[in-house]
C-alpha cells in the first residue's frame, strides 16, 4: 500500500480546504497521513480514519523555528519513508518539500492555492520569491489550482508543463454540490439569521465571508457601502435599507485593517460582524448579494459556495475569481482596489432584482457543471498513479 503524506501549515487547511479528500484517497488504496501545527481542527481530520503529525509550523517568517521543523519532518520521512509528499500553503510547502527532497522522496507534489507575494514589496517579496522559488526546485510537479497562477507562475518562476500543471479545471479540493444547495431548512434557518439581526425583508445584505484583512479588499468594500448606503439612485434601497454582514475572523496581527474602519465596523448599525462560522451555509442564503473584492487568490472556495446557493457574486477581476465568475452572464467583476468600481456594481444589482436571480441560478450551473468534489479528486488520484520522481 503506497504511503501519501499531505502538509499544510495550520490544520484548518487540511479540514476546510481538503475536507473528505484523505478518507477517499483511502478508499482508492493509499495509506494516508496528515500532517500540520496543532491545533482545534485535527479532531476533525482524524474523523476521516488518517493519522495525523502534529508540526509546529508558524505562518510567520520564523527562521529558527522553521529549522526545527525542517529537522523533524526530515525524521519523520527518513521513519515512515512515505512514497508521496504533498503540500499546500507557502511555509508547509517549502519545508515540506525542502524535506522530501533531501531524503529523496521520490514523488514531491506541491499545490499552489495563493501567493501572498503577489502583494508583498521590497524584502519582504524577495524573501517570499525567493522561498518560493526553492518550494518549486525542490517538487516534482507543481499544481496552481487555477489558469491565473499557472500564467503568474510561469511568466514570474520559469516553470513550464509538464511540471507545472492546472487540475480539472482548478480548485483544490472542487466543491460538495449537494451540500451546497439551497433547501427549505436552510432558508428557514436564513430567515431565523435575519429575524435575529432584525434585518426587514426590505433590506438589502450584501456579505463578505473570509479573513477580515486588508488584501481580501476590505478597506474598498466599507468605501463602497458608505458611498452605495449614501446614494438615493438604487429603487427602494435608500440609506436605511442596506446592511453589511461581515463572516469571518479579524487577523489584527498578520494583516490588520485602519483604525477607522475597524471603528466603523464595530460601531456602525448597518453592520453585522458574525464572526467565524463553520457552516456558511445559512449567511449566504440570508444574503442578497455576495461581494468578494479581494487583491488576490488561488481559487476561492467561498465564491463557488456562493454560486451554488445561486447568491449573485460581484468578485474582482483576479485570478480565481474570474474563472468562476463570467462578467454579465454569471455575475459582475470589476477591478481589485477601486472602490468606485465596487460601489457602481453593488447599486447595479441592489436595484435590479431580477439581474441578481439571473446571475444565481447561471453561476449554479457552471459551478455544479465543472468544479463538483469527484472531477477534482478523480484528477488528483490520476496524478497519484501516474507520479514519477
Amino acid at each position: 500500500m503506497p504511503k501519501l503524506l499531505r502538509i499544510t501549515t495550520v490544520p484548518i487547511s487540511l479540514h476546510l480546504l481538503l475536507a473528505g479528500q484523505f478518507r477517499f484517497m483511502r478508499e482508492q488504496g493509499f495509506d494516508v497521513y496528515t500532517m500540520s501545527a496543532s491545533g482545534k481542527e485535527v479532531s476533525e481530520v482524524l474523523k476521516e480514519g488518517v493519522a495525523h503529525i502534529a508540526i509546529p509550523f508558524t505562518r510567520k517568517i520564523t527562521p529558527f523555528q522553521d529549522l526545527r521543523c525542517l529537522f523533524m519532518l526530515m525524521k519523520f520521512i527518513r521513519k515512515e519513508r512515505p512514497d508521496i509528499i504533498h503540500t499546500h500553503t507557502p511555509k508547509a510547502g517549502l519545508l515540506g518539500m525542502l524535506a522530501a527532497r533531501i531524503c529523496n522522496v521520490p514523488v514531491r507534489m506541491h499545490t499552489v492555492a495563493g501567493l501572498p507575494l503577489m502583494e508583498a514589496s521590497g524584502l519582504k517579496r524577495f524573501i517570499l520569491e525567493f522561498t518560493e522559488a526553492i518550494t518549486y526546485a525542490c517538487a516534482t510537479n507543481v499544481y496552481p489550482n487555477s489558469a491565473g497562477l499557472k500564467r503568474f507562475i510561469e511568466k514570474h518562476f520559469g516553470i513550464k508543463a509538464p511540471k507545472l500543471k492546472v487540475i480539472a479545471k482548478g480548485s483544490s479540493n472542487g466543491i460538495d454540490t449537494g451540500y451546497f444547495s439551497a433547501t427549505d431548512e436552510l432558508k428557514a434557518q436564513a430567515e431565523s439569521i435575519r429575524q435575529q439581526h432584525k434585518i426587514a425583508r426590505t433590506d438589502l445584505v450584501f456579505c463578505f465571508i473570509g479573513r477580515v484583512v486588508r488584501d481580501k479588499g476590505i478597506v474598498e468594500l466599507i468605501q463602497a457601502f458608505k458611498a452605495r448606503r449614501n446614494s438615493n439612485d438604487s429603487p427602494g434601497h435608500k440609506m436605511s435599507g442596506m446592511k453589511l454582514l461581515i463572516v469571518g475572523n479579524f487577523e489584527e496581527d498578520l494583516d490588520p485593517l485602519p483604525a477607522d474602519d475597524m471603528e466603523f465596523l464595530n460601531s456602525d448599525p448597518d453592520v453585522i460582524l458574525a464572526g467565524f462560522q463553520r457552516d456558511v451555509r445559512t449567511w449566504l442564503l440570508a444574503s442578497d448579494v455576495f461581494v468578494f473584492p479581494s487583491y488576490r487568490e488561488g481559487f476561492p472556495n467561498v465564491v463557488m459556495q456562493a454560486s451554488l446557493l445561486e447568491v449573485p457574486c460581484i468578485v474582482s477581476d483576479i485570478n480565481g475569481c474570474n474563472e468562476i465568475i463570467t462578467a454579465n452572464e454569471t455575475g459582475l467583476l470589476v477591478p481589485a482596489k477601486n472602490p468606485d468600481a465596487l460601489a457602481a456594481a453593488m447599486g447595479q444589482l441592489a436595484g435590479d432584482s431580477s439581474m441578481r436571480q439571473q446571475f444565481g441560478k447561471a453561476a449554479r450551473e457552471f459551478v455544479a457543471a465543472n468544479y463538483g468534489r469527484r472531477i477534482v479528486w478523480d484528477g488528483i488520484l490520476n496524478e497519484y498513479r501516474n507520479g514519477k520522481g
